[in-house]
């Protein structure tokens, strides 16, 4: 008798100790879902589906390395700007012809997208940290600067991939399939799979929680603060630069327009996705799920024809604020 009321004990403990905020977004995510199927009779249909996570993943992508920056107690503003110079960069390194062989030249590429995504969340991670500036300021001039040097590099116009040789080889990096899953939903398990192991299952992932959970503390438990916030930048930059890698064979150019709002986006899905923006708590998958909610919101829109689907960046800004407010709310009931 004793036992099953020690049990019974265990079990309403363990309910009541689930964390709403790591659940809310799986509901919600489901509730789209419902929604989305009474919206329209082709929502459900396995091509729509497939092609909403497809387009979710640019921004699940950056989500991920957004998680790492704002468990960590930062932000960064600049990803939508990197993408665009990053990309940028990559075509012009590919018109360039220093490679007569399409597919080295296309590995140098995706190289030298890579060591630029490394170098620019670098050199965040030092500003905000060597340089001890607010995050909030110093990735708003970053900003700055890589959406200033795309609209010089492009001269205000378009940097167009111009070898039909290097299109055709890159394009299945995006519109390719393996086991008729798409390329880019297989990169963000990828990607999500790997994040997931490095906060959850590392020492780093556990300085990155505990820096963004009281750095004082942090600090004098022997953690190297700057050095766990600046690797967090690294981290995001990998991250938009994997993004660049499926970006360029979609649409083959850049302009100083690519990326704008995405920041956004990403901060918006990570918020949805239960990590809160004063850091110490970090979501992978709750990230991932952000971005497919926002994604589904803008396809519902397109598919309904209720809502204009011009208004998806102001159904995004609500969708932060009323995230913000449950964040708040579930705090106060814990």
């Amino acid at each position: 008798m004793t036992d099953l009321v020690a049990s019974g004990t265990r079990t309403r403990r363990s309910w009541k100790d689930i964390d709403l905020r790591a659940v809310a977004p799986f509901v919600a995510l489901l509730l789209l879902l419902v929604l989305g199927t009474f919206s329209s009779p082709n929502f459900l249909s396995i091509d729509n589906l497939l092609n909403v996570l497809t387009r979710s993943a640019f921004i699940s992508i950056i989500a991920v390395g957004a998680t790492f920056v704002i468990s960590a107690g930062g932000l960064d503003l600049s990803v939508g700007s990197m993408v665009a110079f990053v990309a940028s960069l990559m075509i012009m390194f590919m018109n360039s012809g220093l490679i007569a062989d399409p597919a080295l030249m296309l590995v140098a590429a995706m190289a030298l997208a890579v060591l630029l995504g490394i170098a620019c969340g670098w050199a965040n991670g030092l500003v905000t940290t060597v340089g001890r500036i607010e995050p909030f300021i110093a990735t708003l001039g970053t900003m700055g600067i890589f959406r200033g040097l795309t609209t010089w590099l492009s001269q205000g116009g378009a940097i167009t991939l111009r070898s039909s040789d290097l299109q055709n080889l890159y394009r299945p990096a995006y519109f390719g399939s393996v086991l008729d899953i798409p390329v880019p939903v297989i990169v963000i398990l990828a990607t999500a799979i790997i994040g997931a192991f490095l906060l959850y299952r590392t020492r780093y992932g556990r300085h990155v929680i505990a820096v963004g959970s009281n750095e004082d503390v942090a600090r004098y438990s022997g953690i190297p603060v700057n050095r766990v916030r600046t690797i967090t930048y690294i981290i995001q930059g990998i991250c938009v630069a994997v993004a660049v890698l499926l970006y360029v064979p979609r649409l083959g150019s850049t302009s100083a327009t690519t990326g704008t709002l995405w920041e956004l986006q990403a901060i918006t899905a990570v918020v949805v996705g239960g990590t809160a923006l004063r850091g110490g708590v970090g979501r992978i998958w709750g990230s991932i799920c952000g971005a497919f909610i926002l994604e589904i919101v803008g396809n519902i829109m397109l598919l309904s024809n209720f809502i204009s689907e011009y208004l998806i960046g102001a159904i995004q800004g609500a969708i932060i604020i009323i995230a913000m407010l449950v964040q708040l709310f579930l705090m106060r009931r814990q």
